[in-house]
Order: C-alpha cells, then structure tokens, then sequence
C-alpha cells in the first residue's frame, strides 16, 4: 500500500465507511493531496493535507505518489482554479479533464504544472498563490455558486453542503478553512454584534441542542448566501435567518467569525 496520494480526476466522493452505499461526508477535487492511513478491501482511509479531513475512497479513484513526490508537491507554490468549470489538457493521449472552482494547480508556472511525468496545461483564470485575499472576492466567488443544488458531503457547483461552499468559496479567494461548520466556528476572530460585521465575514448557527449546524457568508449586515436546499440569499438578523418564501427562521443564530 502506498501511502501518499493525489487527486487526478475532476471530482471523487469521501465516505463514511468503505462501501458505495456509504454517506457521502466530503469530496476531493482534482490537485487535492492526501495521506492514506489503511487500506481495506478496494477502499483506502484518506488525511486530506488541505484540512487534515478523513474518509474512505475507492483505490480506482487516486493516484499513488512516492513519499518524495508528495512532499514536493505540498511545498511547491500552489494556483487556485477560479472559473466555475474549465478543462486541463494532457500531454497523455491529449485527454481533456474537467476541472471546477476551488480545484489546486500545484507548482502551475505560464500555464503548465507538473504531476509525476504528467504534464497538464491549463488556460482558465486562476488565484496565484501570493495573491492578498479580499473581502469583494468572497463575495464575488460566492455568486457563482448561487442556484447550485445542496448535497450532502458536496463541494462543487454542481452539489455543495453548507460547509463545503464556505470552503471552497475561501479557498478560491485564499483562505484555509477547515471543512465543518463545526470545525470553521473555531477559527478567525469572534465579531461581537451583526451591526460590526463586514461583508464576507462567516456567520454560524446551531440547533435546539446548541450545536453548530449551519453557517453561510454575509454579503452585508441584512443578506447572508448560504446552501440550504440550494445557494440562496436570504434576509438575516440577531435573530437568524428568515426565509421570506417560508414567512419564518429557519436558522438561529449563534456567533459571526471574521477571517480579516
């Protein structure tokens, strides 16, 4: 069993125990890199290096990198996809690989990076990585996301969780966010009260139990987007999120982080 691996298809699911009929708790994107901890069957247990996240995948679904290689690649200096969906090309066989927002680009120079003896070209728009993250990108790559459908686990355009587009939409504008909810609300800086808070900052809500649920990104001190059903702005206050369409809360508000 090799022990380091690497995402090279567009988009894989991470699951709760090493089956297909497993939940979907994650997914990786293509350039995510990895350390694999077991091995069961045709499924391997997965530390994501981006957020140090775990899950199953099925070993047909990564490619298997030297100890060396893997190391290089977390150092190299790495670009950020920004456009909604675009393609890599290969220099193997010319194929075309679809890539979506949020996807890395480790070591990508004028256009081109390196993956073992793979040679990818890639043309879209990307995040350099010294780029200094803004408040309007957030809310810019956020956009993008709206109508996308909610899915459980999910972290594309095509199906994200709540979590997952707070993820992605940082990681696109250069931030590290962890990949819960849970794990988000303990980082950054607590903004005390809603009238404080500045557009992009992360807003967090909990449920009846106390725990953190939910969370979505303001894009002023009254509209949140969030993925609930599906990204949607909604009207929020220090009492939550009210959805106009429903005419009621739908999400109690706990606490808003900044990441400024």
């Amino acid at each position: 069993m090799n022990k380091f691996g690497i995402c090279e298809i567009s988009l894989v699911p991470v699951r709760s125990y090493p089956s297909d009929e497993a939940e979907m708790s994650s997914q990786l994107l293509f350039g995510d890199l990895f350390q694999v901890t077991r091995q069961y069957k045709n499924w391997v247990y997965i530390r994501q290096e981006f957020d140090n996240y775990e899950g199953w995948i099925d070993d047909k679904q990564y490619t298997p990198l030297e100890e060396k290689t893997y190391r290089t690649l977390i150092k190299v200096p790495t670009s950020v996809c920004l456009d909604f969906v675009n393609y890599l090309s290969s220099n193997k066989n010319n194929f075309l690989i679809p890539v979506l927002i949020g996807t890395s680009l480790p070591g990508f120079v004028k256009e081109t990076f390196y993956i073992g003896d793979t040679i990818y070209t890639y043309e879209g728009e990307t995040l350099p990585p010294d780029t200094t993250p803004e408040r309007s990108a957030i809310i810019e790559n956020a956009m993008v996301f709206r109508n996308a459908p909610y899915l459980w686990g999910g972290k594309s355009p095509f199906g994200v969780d709540c979590s997952g587009f707070t993820q992605i939409v940082y990681k696109a504008s250069g931030f590290r966010l962890l990949r819960d909810a849970s794990q988000q609300v303990h980082q950054g800086e607590n903004v005390h009260l809603l009238s404080e808070a500045s557009p992009g900052d992360l807003a967090f809500f909990d449920n009846e139990e106390g725990h953190i649920t939910h969370t979505g990104i303001l894009i002023t001190q009254d509209r949140i987007i969030h993925a609930s059903g599906l990204v949607r702005i909604d009207y929020i206050d220090h009492q939550g999120i009210y959805n106009q369409e429903k005419g009621r809360y739908t999400h109690n508000l706990r606490l808003i982080k900044t990441m400024f």
